[in-house]
């Protein structure tokens, strides 16, 4: 069996649910509780994705950035090395999806061919949805970049998220 590890960031401002995803992901858990995360936490997670005609074990090193401010002053640093990266915005505040595109361009100065995936988080929270879906799947097309619509809290899409992301960086 193949044994791969990568490293994937994820990107976005504060409060869009980054380590809620993450926490989702790898532990299946989540927290109401917001605690902001200061520079970057790292976890890791093992999952199965299918290279050629085969299985691969596939270890995603998710490092969870800081948002805004932080991750400007320590963002080039903290990207070095990342194969990918999923770009978190929160549906209940449109704000927060107008600076994915900063993020985005810092990543691709880093690493050029680092692959993407859009995540719009809090799908659960459908009556406070700020965003239509026509902006988000714009960006999607223009960084040929999937787009999921997540929910930490009940772990919609979750999985999904980060599996598809690992078949696109062993592809």
């Amino acid at each position: 069996m193949i044994t791969l590890s990568k490293k994937v960031c994820l990107l976005g401002e504060f409060a869009v649910g980054k380590t809620s995803l993450v926490r989702r992901f790898v532990y299946d858990l989540f927290d109401d509780r917001y605690i902001s995360t200061i520079g970057v936490r790292v976890s890791r997670k093992t999952v199965a994705v299918p290279i050629e005609e085969q299985l691969a074990e596939l270890t995603l090193m998710v490092w969870d950035l800081a948002g805004s401010e932080e991750f400007n002053r320590v963002s080039m640093s903290y990207l070095r090395g990342a194969a990918g990266a999923i770009l978190v915005y929160d549906l209940t505040r449109a704000n927060t999806f107008d600076q994915l595109y900063n993020y985005v361009l810092s990543l691709y100065k880093v690493n050029p061919h680092a692959k993407v995936v859009l995540a719009g988080n809090k799908l659960d929270l459908v009556d406070r949805h700020q965003m239509d879906t026509g902006k988000a799947e714009k960006l999607a097309t223009e960084l040929n970049a999937p787009l999921f619509f997540t929910s930490a809290r009940q772990g919609e899409e979750v999985d999904n998220l980060f599996r598809h992301l690992g078949r696109l960086l062993v592809s």
